[in-house]
Order: C-alpha cells, then sequence, then structure tokens
C-alpha cells in the first residue's frame, strides 16, 4: 500500500519576483509587469513541482502576500498596528488591526486554485488561513459600533466561504494553517486562548458534512520565517491533545526539527483517534541540509513504530517561504528537499510492505 505524501504549501519565490514585489510596493512598476512575472513564477512553479513526483502539488502560494493575510490584502478598514509576533531571531512580523466594521475577506483561496488549475491536472492542494489567527486582527479594546461577536460572526461566515470555494474547485484538499496553536501557549500558558482558538476553527469546521470533513486538514508548526521559529520552544504536550478535537480527518504535523521525535510520536500515538491522518514532518525547510530519501525513509518508519500503517503519512515540517519576501530559502534547494520526501516515502513504502 503506497504511503500518502504531501507538500504543506509554500515555496520560495524567483528572485526577480521578490524584486518586483518590492519595486511594485514602491509605485516603481507596473502591475502588468507584476502580473507577468506572477504567471512566469506559477507555471515555472507547477512544472517543478511535477518533475519531482510529488503526486499532489501547490501552486506554490507564489501569488499569496503571505499565507495569513492574503484574504484581507487591500480591506481598507485596517490599521498597521496589530499583533506582533517576536522569531527566536530577534525578527517580527506584524498583522494589522481591524479599524472599523464590517469585516469580510477582499480574496479567497479558490482563486489560487483556479489559476494553478490552468498549468495541471494534478491533484492539487489548497492551504486557507484558520479564522483563529485572523481573530487577532480585533482589537483588545473593541471597537465602537461594531462588537466582538458581531466580527466573529462575520469571520466564521467568511472563512466557510473560503473553505467551501476551495472544495468546489475541485481541491484534492484543504489545508488550515494553524502555526499561531502552539504560539498561543506561550502567549496565554493557562491555555484558555489555545481553547478559544480550538472552538473557534472547530464552529467554522461544524458547517461541513463527515464527508467534506475527509478532505479537510490542519497544519501545525512552530513557525517557519527567515530560518527562524516563534514557539519551538512549548512543548507539543501543550497542544497536541487540544489539537486533535479538531474535526478535520487529515493533521500535517511538523516533527523532522523536533529534538525528541520519539516523544512526539508517543503523544500522537496517545491522543489522535482513529479516524485521523497523521502527516509527518520528515524535511526541515529551516535547515540548509537537503535530506536523502534514507534518511526520509528511516524518519517514516520510525513514525509507522507508532502511527498504524493505514493512517500514516509524509509532509515537510512547514512551507519554504510563508511570506512572500522570506528569501532564506534557495528555490532549488526546496524542491531538492520535495524529490527526497516523496522518493524517500516510496522507499519505506517498499520497506512496510
Amino acid at each position: 500500500m503506497p504511503i500518502p505524501t504531501e507538500p504543506i504549501g509554500s515555496i520560495p519565490r524567483p528572485p526577480e519576483l521578490v524584486q518586483a514585489i518590492r519595486e511594485s510596493e514602491q509605485g516603481h512598476l507596473a502591475q502588468e509587469e507584476l502580473d507577468a512575472l506572477y504567471a512566469g513564477a506559477l507555471r515555472d512553479t507547477i512544472q517543478r513541482f511535477e518533475a519531482t513526483g510529488s503526486p499532489v502539488i501547490t501552486d506554490g502560494e507564489q501569488t499569496k502576500p503571505s499565507f495569513a493575510t492574503y484574504p484581507i490584502h487591500g480591506l481598507r478598514n485596517l490599521a498597521p498596528d496589530g499583533v506582533s509576533v517576536s522569531f527566536v531571531d530577534g525578527h517580527t512580523r506584524q498583522l494589522p488591526r481591524l479599524a472599523a466594521g464590517p469585516f469580510s475577506y477582499q480574496s479567497r483561496a479558490s482563486k489560487y486554485l483556479e489559476a494553478a488549475r490552468r498549468y495541471t491536472q494534478k491533484p492539487l492542494k489548497q492551504a486557507v488561513i484558520s479564522s483563529s489567527l485572523l481573530s487577532l486582527l480585533y482589537p483588545p479594546g473593541g471597537i465602537e459600533g461594531y462588537s466582538r461577536e458581531a466580527f466573529l460572526e462575520e469571520l466564521v461566515r467568511e472563512a466557510v466561504a473560503d473553505i467551501r470555494g476551495c472544495l468546489g474547485a475541485g481541491a484534492h484538499k484543504v489545508q488550515i494553517d494553524f502555526t499561531e496553536g502552539r504560539l498561543s501557549i506561550k502567549l496565554d500558558p493557562s491555555r484558555r486562548l489555545l481553547q478559544q482558538f480550538i472552538d473557534l476553527n472547530n464552529l467554522v469546521l461544524s458547517h461541513f458534512t463527515n464527508e467534506e470533513k475527509r478532505r479537510l486538514g490542519v497544519h501545525t508548526c512552530p513557525g517557519g520565517d527567515q530560518d527562524a521559529t516563534h514557539s519551538a520552544d512549548v512543548d507539543y504536550a501543550s497542544l497536541l491533545p487540544s489539537l486533535f478535537t479538531l474535526a478535520v480527518g487529515n493533521f500535517y504535523i511538523q516533527l523532522a526539527s523536533e529534538k525528541d521525535r520519539t516523544r512526539v510520536l508517543r503523544l500522537i500515538a496517545q491522543h489522535s483517534r482513529p479516524d485521523q491522518t497523521i502527516f509527518v514532518g520528515v524535511t526541515d525547510p529551516i535547515d540548509p541540509r537537503i535530506e536523502t530519501p534514507e534518511v526520509v525513509r528511516d524518519r517514516i518508519l520510525e513514525a509507522a513504530e507508532f502511527i498504524p500503517l493505514d493512517r500514516l503519512g509524509s509532509t515537510d515540517d512547514c512551507g519554504f517561504a510563508p511570506f512572500s519576501d522570506d528569501t532564506s530559502t534557495a528555490r532549488d534547494v526546496a524542491f531538492a528537499k520535495i524529490r527526497a520526501r516523496v522518493a524517500g516515502t516510496e522507499l519505506a513504502a517498499l520497506k512496510l510492505g
């Protein structure tokens, strides 16, 4: 029986596209020129993804401004001074702040899926941002005339529509990015914030049938931006029991870069349910060394000691460039790691019979 293997999502953009995005933001490049570079990067990404042999591919998020803010890019009622996230190397990423109601998405993830479909017939996976991360847009002090309850109602409606649009457009899987899960424990060790996130995401998921939930998944990692993380020091034991209460059929779990993978696998075995497929991370996008297929094989064989084979898959620890300006990982390195994941997964399947 083959072992399923899937990417997380983002691929480093070509350097010329990263430079063009900067020039466009400064008003020095026409939109038509930028669009042409976007189209070229998308086409090249899909061709190179197919060449890896990956049975499931993505668009590499080449045209997303970031994995987190694509739905609200261009929303007029935002201020720049929202929640700030610190990474271990000292750099930060800052969310905008919702300054006034109402709240709505400006774009939906299905448009990226539809654009990618023009270039491939391979099964396409689409990542969407979680409602829990976007809930951080609402300021703690509230908004006059626009309650948090009203905001959350509109957020849930938009998040449901985002996922449903991807399913309707034929996504093989829809992956909900939940990197703030582990971070929430760092921000609030009582885990009340984590439970609020879990409850909000489950409210979104309650709008889908059991059959649809088998095509939905959740990705967790400690962040991965400019070769740094934001919450790798948070113990997985604080996250995983709550994580597996999310009502989806697939979990994509960063594991390759964990110091004690065996301990994490024991936690997964203890807390995951029989109807949940576990895609374990077997390549580390932050590590510049390219894993060999044999290393990937051995990591999967290790996981198979704890996770039943019919529930086991492989993935990358996280995306390779979740923000459009992240140039810390070379494009060639990302695709080499993906090729190793695919080949190593096949070796593990042969070994496991």
